[in-house]
């Protein structure tokens, strides 16, 4: 059966990519050659060296500046895809012995309509307008770094590694400058070597792209991989930088050492009874980070503390599915996509939120931690291994091995293995995947397989797990499919599975036109194929609905983005679930076992971020569970350009069920008040009905230099239970908290 839908699924993708492929390829070539002809920028430049000292300071003013090689040849991808970019962007490059210098000039007609609202280090500059430079110091069209300005000079990074596969929680260490005149604005970035990883003998050359994005237009331009079918992630496109024959990298060694100071006020329950008496308390802990060679780097944190760490936004969980948090605690975000494997949400090996936190996100003592990682030839590895204390006392290991094939793909596996003080024994989870992204006729093709077993006391044999998917993200069409098999009794300890004993399969084939009509820009369709998402018993068949737990279907009729950036979908959804138990959807309502379809509308709106409101929709209404229930989300941001920015959100569904009827409400505000791009302040509340509390984060930031970090934050969670007599917000909760504690942390880092 599953070999059946493979098959066909591959065929029906291929079909669909087949004709499309030839004509938008020769579409994009004559484009290309139109846009190619009598340039001046070639795919290669070189960084020259420079001996003198360098001012940071966004003005380009010094003579070497005029020397440089420079890009002025920039394409937009959007709107009019091989065009020149509307506004004249220069990008130059030098060098001196310990840092790459980019200077970039963003010319501009209106410079009153440049938008820069954001201020906060790894804001979200995607509402700004910006520029992004990608460099891939190893030279293997697989990895990379990227930097992003806005016109305040706020900072962004991330490490890249894979398909689109960016980790946006990196920081590395990298420092930008940015003034503004009455021609435009300019940005003059420092990239440290030591930053970067690369390769002794690769040739003195880097790859090497640029992109700006002009937020008022919503325009996007890049230097190479301008079509719609690359883009700066798409690194086989990517231009070459020369002039590093020269560069060593030593064992170059960070440490971060950081004390912190904690006061907790008393526990209380919802009554204002004392459970746990609070008190005061100091820690001490370090971080150090080696460069083992030029391309592998070793990570070691003792005593390790994450009170900085930003809580989790709240959500009311009206499935039977479990919830997925992110990962939000540095030691674990940085080059965690190296330990990716599987589909995160679904089934995966290792989920970090699995060490050094409980079931229900309590904090669990970390004692030491340590990481390897990096690339030996055509391979990269990973290597994860950390010893928590008190509550869990567990040793956890991960490897991560992938192999390098063809242009981009690759051939990898993972082990897990985790191992409880006083335990029963190990408890493993092991599997390999292959990842195969194609460009057939100048369109994306990635097909992929993974699989993987687990070994525990408690569980005899070797539960497997598997799942074969193809990828076509296109332009025009954007189709997936794929087929997953997971064992009952498949347990991975490390990991996270939100079923199993189940066959699953899901798939999209969206239609994406572009009229050039009506202020739209590319219209989203899911019609007249739905998306799908069925789950099956692993003894039954996902072709026979009467073997189904759950499935969903969505059409799209009309859907799609506005030339502003503005979004906006019309869905009809179908649902089914057949629970074998009652469950509690929401405190004094239940779901009996049965056998549930129910059909419902969706409507969404979000305007475009360009504006200084931005302000989104979304109203479901329809049956659910042989009731009704009427969604309703809001949300909305005030970013006004100065140093505050506000935002809310408010979700409420008002459901009916033959058990009863209740209103799930949550709401959450946030206001940011960056005082520059290395100070801000963060205030964070969140309300909802379902566990009856409120729920405060208040955190002030401060940089003193790239690396350095000082934090203050508190947090704090009251009752609003009804039936208690003093609740949020009367002065006497105020006195008795739920939980409250205010930390200080201070962190310095000594480089080597």
């Amino acid at each position: 059966m599953s070999r059946a839908l493979v098959a066909c699924s591959t065929a029906a993708v291929i079909c669909l990519a087949g004709p499309v492929g030839v004509s938008a390829q020769q579409s994009l070539d004559t484009r290309r050659e139109r846009a190619e002809t009598g340039r001046a920028d070639s795919m290669q430049l070189k960084a020259i060296r420079i001996l003198g000292p360098v001012q940071l300071d966004g003005h380009l003013s010094e003579p070497f500046w005029e020397m440089a090689d420079s890009i002025t040849e920039f394409r937009q991808q959007e709107p009019a895809e091989g065009a020149r970019c509307t506004e004249r962007t220069v990008v130059k490059l030098v060098r001196d012995r310990d840092a790459l210098y980019v200077g970039v000039r963003a010319y501009d007609s209106d410079v009153h309509g440049i938008r820069g609202t954001q201020l906060r280090r790894d804001a979200d500059l995607d509402v700004d307008d910006y520029v992004m430079l990608l460099i891939d110091s190893f030279h293997d069209r697989r990895s990379g770094f990227v930097f992003r300005t806005n016109p305040n000079g706020a900072m962004w990074d991330a490490q890249f590694n894979g398909l689109d596969d960016a980790n946006e929680n990196w920081n590395g260490i990298w420092d930008v400058a940015v003034t503004r005149d009455s021609s435009g604005w300019t940005a003059e970035f420092q990239i440290p070597f030591r930053t970067l990883r690369f390769r002794p003998e690769g040739g003195g050359t880097f790859g090497f792209n640029a992109q700006r994005f002009i937020r008022r237009k919503n325009e996007v331009a890049l230097w190479r991989g301008w079509g719609r079918t690359e883009g700066i992630y798409r690194l086989i496109y990517e231009g070459e930088v020369s002039g590093f024959d020269d560069l060593r990298r030593g064992r170059d060694l960070e440490v971060k050492p950081y004390v912190l100071g904690r006061a907790t006020a008393t526990n209380h329950d919802a009554l204002g009874n004392s459970l746990e008496s609070g008190g005061a308390a100091g820690k001490a802990g370090v971080d150090a980070k080696l460069a083992v060679s030029p391309t592998m780097t070793a990570d070691l944190t003792v005593n390790t503390d994450f009170a900085q760490v930003e809580v989790d936004q709240q959500v009311i969980n009206l499935t039977r599915l479990p919830t997925f948090f992110p990962e939000k605690r540095d030691f674990f975000l940085e080059s965690s996509s190296i330990f990716d494997f599987a589909t995160p949400s679904v089934v995966q090996p290792f989920y970090s939120r699995r060490i050094g936190l409980g079931d229900s996100g309590q904090v669990l003592p970390m004692l030491a931690g340590g990481r390897v990682y990096g690339k030996v030839g055509p391979w990269t590895l990973g290597m994860l291994d950390v010893q928590t204390g008190e509550g869990d006392k567990a040793n956890d290991l991960v490897v991560r091995v992938k192999h390098d094939l063809l242009d981009r793909s690759y051939v990898g596996g993972i082990a897990a293995q985790r191992i409880v003080a006083g335990g029963d024994g190990a408890e493993r989870v092991a599997g390999l995947d292959v990842d195969l992204p194609l460009v057939v006729g100048g369109l994306n093709l990635e097909p992929s397989f993974w699989i993987m077993g687990s070994q525990t006391p408690a569980t005899k044999g070797f539960p497997m797990a598997w799942r074969y998917g193809t990828d076509f993200p296109n332009d025009l069409f954007d189709n997936f499919i794929s087929l997953y098999r997971i064992d009952a009794g498949f347990t991975p300890t490390l990991g996270f599975v939100q079923r199993t004993g189940i066959w699953e399969t899901t798939s999209h084939i969206d239609f994406m036109p572009r009229p050039h009509r009506l202020g739209i820009r590319q219209l989203d369709l899911l019609f007249p194929i739905p998306s799908w998402d069925i789950i099956a018993n692993e003894s039954g068949s996902i072709f026979r609905s009467r073997d189904w737990q759950t499935a969903t279907f969505e059409w799209r009729p009309l859907g799609g983005d506005f030339q502003s950036g503005a979004h906006f979908e019309i869905n009809i959804q179908r649902f089914f679930d057949a629970p074998v138990d009652t469950f509690a959807i929401f405190p004094g309502a239940t779901v009996p076992p049965g056998r549930y379809w129910w059909t419902r509308g969706e409507l969404q709106y979000q305007m475009s971020n360009s504006h200084p409101l931005s302000l989104g929709s979304l109203l479901s209404w329809g049956h659910f569970y042989g009731g009704k229930n009427t969604e309703l989300d809001l949300q909305g941001d005030w970013r006004g350009g100065g140093h505050v920015i506000l935002g809310a959100t408010l979700s409420r569904s008002r459901v009916s069920l033959p058990s009863g009827r209740f209103t799930a409400t949550l709401v959450a505000g946030r206001v940011e008040y960056a005082f520059n791009t290395r100070t801000s302040f963060l205030a964070f509340v969140q309300y909802n009905n379902e566990d009856q509390r409120v729920d405060f984060n208040l955190r002030f930031h401060w940089i003193p230099k790239i690396g350095d970090d000082l934090f203050v934050v508190w947090n704090s969670g009251y009752t609003t239970d009804p039936m208690v007599p003093h609740r949020f917000p009367s002065l006497h909760t105020l006195g008795r908290p739920l939980n409250g504690a205010i930390v200080v942390k201070a962190a310095h880092r000594f480089p080597l």
